[in-house]
């Protein structure tokens, strides 16, 4: 089925043309680009608005949005986007401002593409998803499907092999769980971000390791931003001392086996 999009979102104004297109790379460089962990999870937002303004990518799939989007209301109108929230849980969309379009699927079924219909947004991307996808191909192969040609995709991921993530996947789930939930509160089942098992398929920093998948999918450019460093030691005396030095080496150097997170950004 073809998504409908709400009338409330208004559109390009007619003859508009979006900016000069630059490379990926140039446009996260004119945003400031760090390999610091804190760039990351500041810059996202700022990243997607400025990649949608150089690419004019006005219609957006967020992949794993839930009830808590990226944007708001007010911000489809500022920015000129629509933006349709993607989840597994027709409970967590349904608590979604109503102002967006709602996608109830599993992004890396097989069947996702015959079901949402190809080529029906400009740009997806996703925040903390895709480490719990168990086929993540198969979850690139479904966002190149349902991109439109000159569509962009942004998945922004934790990565093995940094120590806190090496040891979420080696450990059993009910005592990750046990740790994390004593050691942040906030990610309880209750709370505003509760833990889901993770596999961390393909979520590594480097481009050996995604790059030549992207390829053979069909993306043309393919750019990965490394970043180095998390807070999930800030608590543990000592060790937040040696953990911080060796993150500090490992960023110097650009040892991309130990970065913390990433971005893979892909066009079509």
């Amino acid at each position: 089925m073809s998504v409908n999009f709400p009338r409330s979102v208004v559109d390009f104004e007619a003859g508009s043309v979006p900016l000069p297109a630059r490379s990926i790379r140039e446009i996260a460089d004119t945003l400031g680009y760090t390999s610091d962990w804190n760039w990351s999870w500041d810059n996202y937002k700022s990243m997607i608005l400025a990649m949608s303004k150089a690419y004019g990518l006005r219609q957006h799939l967020e992949i794993g949005g839930g009830r808590d989007p990226l944007f708001n209301p007010a911000e489809l109108n500022e920015h000129d986007i629509r933006v349709t929230i993607n989840d597994l849980s027709q409970t967590e969309l349904d608590l979604a401002p109503p102002e967006f379009s709602k996608l109830c699927c599993d992004i890396a079924s097989p069947s996702t593409p015959d079901v949402v219909g190809s080529e029906q947004f400009d740009f997806a991307y996703c925040r903390m998803v895709m480490e719990h996808v168990h086929d993540v191909p198969q979850m690139w192969r479904n966002v190149h499907g349902l991109l439109k040609p000159g569509g962009a995709a942004l998945s922004f991921f934790p990565t093995l092999f940094a120590p806190p993530f090496v040891i979420n996947e080696l450990m059993p789930e009910r005592l990750s769980r046990a740790v994390l939930h004593t050691l942040f509160p906030d990610r309880r089942d209750d709370g505003d971000n509760p833990k889901f098992p993770a596999y961390y398929n393909l979520c590594r920093g480097n481009e050996t390791a995604i790059v030549p998948l992207l390829r053979e999918i069909g993306f043309r450019e393919v750019v990965v931003l490394p970043f180095y460093g998390y807070s999930y030691f800030w608590k543990i005396p000592v060790l937040k001392q040696v953990d911080a030095a060796f993150t500090h080496v490992a960023r110097q150097r650009d040892w991309r086996t130990f970065t913390s997170f990433a971005y893979v950004i892909a066009r079509k």
